[in-house]
C-alpha cells in the first residue's frame, strides 16, 4: 500500500497550486469588495482569460478525453487540482469542460453541441430539478408530448446550475406518462431561442441558480439526446459522474480555513495570553485537523476507485455526507475562533460558512446520502469490512 503521489500528480498538484497563489489570490480583495456590492465576483471577460492564460500551459478540459482536446486527467489528479482551487474563494473553473451525457450526442449533435461547449463557444446547463422533484428526481412532472415530427415542451425546472447563463438546456421531460422514469423520459437538446425562458433564484450564497420555464416549446425529434425513453439513465450518469468532486474542493477550503485560525491564534491574545494557548481553541483546532485528513482519504479513496473502473457510489457517498458534515463543522469553528471579525464581512470565513452550506445539500442531500449508504450496507451490496474485505 503506498501513499506516495507520482511524480506526474506532483507536477499537476504544485502547478494548480502556483496559479492559484500567483494568479487567484491577488483578485480576493476585489471579488470580495464587488460581491459586498452585489456584483459578480468575476466578469465573464476575467474568467475567460483567466482560463485562457491556463491553457497556455496546458491547462484545457482536465478530464475531458484527449480526442477531444482535453488533457483525460484521473480521478485522483482531477481531486488534487479540485482541492488546491479550493483554497481561494475566486469562482474559477479550468476552460475546456463539457457535461459528461454530451458525449452520448450523435456527430451531428457533438458539431452544434458539444465541440463548441469544449471550445468554450458555447454553454450548456443541466435540468432536472424541479418545485416537486428535488432528491426524488422521479417526480419530475415536465411533459414532452408528440406533435407530428416535433416534441412540444411543457414544465417548470428549478435551481438549475448556469440555467441564466446557458445558450441551451439538456432538459429531462416525460414522454410516456405510464412508463415514468422505467422507460418514459427522454432528454433534449434545447436553445434558448426555442423560446425558454430563465430567472435568477437569489440565494444565501454568492452562487445564482435560475428557474427554467417551458411554455409550449417545440423541438424537432433530432434534438433528443441519447434514446428516447432512455433519459433517467442518463440523468443518474450525470449526477454521478463525480460526486467526490465536490468535497475534494471542500479539503482545500478547510485547509485555508484552519490556516488562518492556526494563524490568529497564534497572534490574538486576551488576559494576556495568546488564545492558541487556550485548551478550548487548541481542541477546536485539533478536531478540525483531524477531520480535515479523514475528508482527505476519504476523497482521494473514492476517487482511485473511479480509476480502477470500481462501482464507486457507495464511496463517492460517503466522502460526499461526511464532507458537507465536517466542512460546516469546521468553518463555524473558524468563526468563533475569530470572535466579532469572523461574523464580519471584512474577512471571508463568512463567505465561506455561506458557500459550505450549500455543500450538504445539492447533488444530493445528506439524507440522501444516509439512505444511500444505508441502504447499500442493509441489502448487503457493500460490506462493513470495506476494501480490505
Amino acid at each position: 500500500m503506498d501513499f506516495t503521489l507520482s511524480t506526474e500528480e506532483r507536477e499537476v498538484r504544485d502547478w494548480v497550486r502556483t496559479f492559484v497563489q500567483k494568479e487567484l489570490l491577488p483578485l480576493e480583495p476585489e471579488v470580495l469588495r464587488r460581491e459586498r456590492a452585489g456584483q459578480p465576483g468575476l466578469t465573464e471577460e476575467e474568467h475567460r482569460n483567466l482560463q485562457l492564460k491556463a491553457k497556455e500551459s496546458g491547462f484545457w478540459g482536465v478530464q475531458t478525453p484527449e480526442e477531444y482536446g482535453g488533457m483525460g486527467l484521473s480521478a485522483v489528479m482531477t481531486a488534487l487540482l479540485e482541492a488546491e482551487l479550493g483554497k481561494t474563494f475566486v469562482p474559477f473553473r479550468f476552460g475546456g469542460a463539457a457535461d459528461n451525457i454530451l458525449f452520448y450526442a450523435n456527430e451531428e449533435q457533438k458539431q452544434r453541441y458539444l465541440l463548441p461547449t469544449i471550445a468554450g463557444e458555447r454553454r450548456s446547463c443541466f435540468a432536472i430539478t424541479e418545485p416537486g422533484a428535488g432528491s426524488d428526481a422521479k417526480a419530475i412532472r415536465t411533459s414532452a408530448r408528440k406533435d407530428g415530427a416535433d416534441w412540444i415542451i411543457n414544465g417548470e425546472k428549478t435551481f438549475i446550475t448556469g440555467g441564466n447563463e446557458a445558450d441551451f438546456v439538456m432538459v429531462f421531460a416525460i414522454t410516456d406518462p405510464e412508463k415514468g422514469a422505467n422507460g418514459g423520459v427522454t432528454c433534449f437538446l434545447v436553445d434558448r431561442e426555442a423560446g425558454w425562458k430563465s430567472e435568477y433564484i437569489d440565494t444565501m450564497g454568492e452562487w445564482g441558480p435560475a428557474s427554467l420555464v417551458f411554455q409550449d416549446v417545440r423541438v424537432p425529434e433530432s434534438q433528443i439526446l441519447g434514446e428516447e425513453g432512455k433519459g433517467f439513465n442518463l440523468a443518474m450518469q450525470w449526477i454521478g459522474r463525480g460526486r467526490y468532486l465536490l468535497p475534494a474542493r471542500a479539503i482545500g477550503s478547510c485547509e485555508r480555513l484552519i490556516s488562518m485560525a492556526i494563524e490568529h491564534a497564534n497572534t490574538r491574545e486576551t488576559f494576556g495570553q495568546k488564545i492558541a494557548e487556550r485548551q478550548a481553541i487548541q481542541w477546536m483546532i485539533a478536531d478540525s485537523g483531524v477531520e480535515l485528513e479523514a475528508l482527505r482519504w476519504l476523497v482521494l479513496h473514492a476517487a482511485w476507485q473511479v480509476d480502477q473502473g470500481v462501482d464507486s457510489r457507495h464511496a463517492q457517498s460517503i466522502a460526499k455526507l461526511y464532507g458537507g458534515q465536517k466542512a460546516n463543522e469546521i468553518v463555524d469553528r473558524v468563526l468563533q475562533i475569530h470572535g466579532g471579525m469572523g461574523y464580519t464581512r471584512e474577512l471571508p470565513v463568512e463567505r465561506w460558512y455561506r458557500e459550505l452550506r450549500l455543500l450538504r445539500i445539492y447533488e444530493g442531500t445528506d439524507e440522501i446520502q444516509r439512505r444511500t449508504i444505508a441502504r447499500n450496507l442493509l441489502k448487503g451490496h457493500v460490506k462493513v469490512s470495506g476494501v480490505l474485505g
